[in-house]
C-alpha cells in the first residue's frame, strides 16, 4: 500500500510540473507573437512573397528553308533497293482439311474389326449441335448434380442437360449427353429423342467409350474428336469404322473388294455381332463346322 501511495504522489507531482511548463510555454508564444506584430514582421513577410511570374509565350518553331545544295548520298547505296524494316504478317490461310494430323490409338489385346453392317449403323444428324452450351451456366461451367443429374454412358458424368433414351435396352447405357452423342457418334440429341425407334451405340455395337472398348480387348481412343473432325470425319465413330474398312479393303488377302472381314457371306438381318462372336465364327468356319447365330431371337434393328 505504501508503494502504491508513493507512486501516486510521484505521478501527481509530474502532472503538476507538466501543466506548469505548458502554461509557461503558451505565455512565451503569446508574447513573441505580440512582439512580432508590433514590429510589423507579418506585413513585411506578405510583401516579400514573390508574385506568380507571367508565363513566357513560346514562339512557333521556324522551318529551315530547303537548301539548294544536292543531297549527300552514298554512291554504294544508290544502286540498291531500299530496305523495308517494317514487319508484315502474312494472313494464315486455314486449310479445310489440314495435312499430317497424327492420331495415335494404342494397340489392344485383340484386333479392331468392323463390318459393312457397322457402317450402316453409324448415326447422322440433320441439324448441327452446338457444343458446350446445354448443361453449362453463363460462365461456361458444367452443371453437375449427383442427385438430380443423369449419368452419361460415355463421359460418366451426372450433368443437368438433355440425355438420350434407348428404345431397345431402356437402361442407363442408353443415356448419353448431347455433347458426347455429337462428338463421339455424330448425332443430335434432340433428333434422337424425337425418334421413338432410336437405339443407343451399345445396342448397335458401335460404342467407343473406354469401358466398352476395354471389354472387347481394344485400347481407349482418348480425346480425338478435334483431330478427326479436322480431317473431315463427322465423329469418332465414323473415323474408327470408316478407316478400318478402308484398311481392310486395301488388304490383298481379302480378295473380294466388298468384303471387310473373314466372316461368311450371309444375311445378318440387321443384327450386329460382337468382336468375340465374329472370332468364334471365323474359327468355326475355318474348321468346316457350323456356328449358331449368336444374336439368337433378339429383335433386329
Amino acid at each position: 500500500m505504501e508503494k502504491k501511495r508513493a507512486r501516486e504522489e510521484v505521478e501527481e507531482e509530474n502532472n503538476g510540473a507538466a501543466e506548469e511548463y505548458e502554461q509557461y510555454r503558451a505565455q512565451r508564444i503569446k508574447a513573441n507573437m505580440e512582439r512580432m506584430k508590433n514590429l510589423g514582421l507579418f506585413e513585411l513577410s506578405k510583401k516579400l512573397k514573390p508574385e506568380n511570374p507571367p508565363k513566357a509565350s513560346r514562339k512557333p518553331p521556324q522551318k529551315r528553308p530547303p537548301s539548294d545544295d544536292p543531297l549527300r548520298r552514298s554512291s554504294r547505296l544508290t544502286t540498291r533497293a531500299p530496305v523495308n524494316y517494317s514487319e508484315r504478317r502474312e494472313p494464315k490461310v486455314r486449310e479445310k482439311f489440314p495435312k499430317n494430323v497424327n492420331i495415335c490409338i494404342a494397340e489392344g489385346e485383340k484386333p479392331e474389326v468392323y463390318t459393312e453392317e457397322h457402317k450402316k449403323l453409324l448415326g447422322d444428324s440433320k441439324n448441327n449441335w452446338t457444343l458446350y452450351e446445354d448443361g453449362y451456366d453463363e460462365d461456361g461451367m458444367r452443371l453437375y448434380d449427383p442427385d438430380i443429374g443423369k449419368s452419361c454412358h460415355q463421359c460418366r458424368q451426372k450433368v443437368m442437360c438433355k440425355h438420350t433414351e434407348c428404345s431397345k435396352c431402356k437402361s442407363t447405357q442408353g443415356q448419353l449427353c448431347g455433347d458426347c452423342l455429337y462428338m463421339r457418334y455424330g448425332e443430335n440429341v434432340i433428333e434422337a429423342n424425337e425418334n421413338p425407334n432410336w437405339t443407343c451405340p451399345v445396342c448397335r455395337d458401335i460404342c467407343n467409350c473406354s469401358r466398352c472398348r476395354r471389354g472387347k480387348g481394344w485400347a481407349p481412343t482418348g480425346a480425338i474428336y478435334n483431330k478427326v473432325s479436322s480431317i473431315g470425319y463427322k465423329s469418332v465413330a465414323h473415323y474408327l469404322v470408316l478407316t478400318s474398312l478402308q484398311k481392310e479393303k486395301g488388304d490383298e488377302s481379302l480378295g473380294d473388294a466388298n468384303a471387310v472381314s473373314n466372316e461368311p457371306d450371309r444375311d445378318m438381318k440387321g443384327t450386329v455381332e460382337t468382336h468375340s462372336q465374329m472370332e468364334e465364327e471365323e474359327e468355326a468356319w475355318s474348321h468346316g463346322s457350323e456356328v449358331e447365330d449368336a444374336t439368337g431371337d433378339e429383335d433386329s434393328e
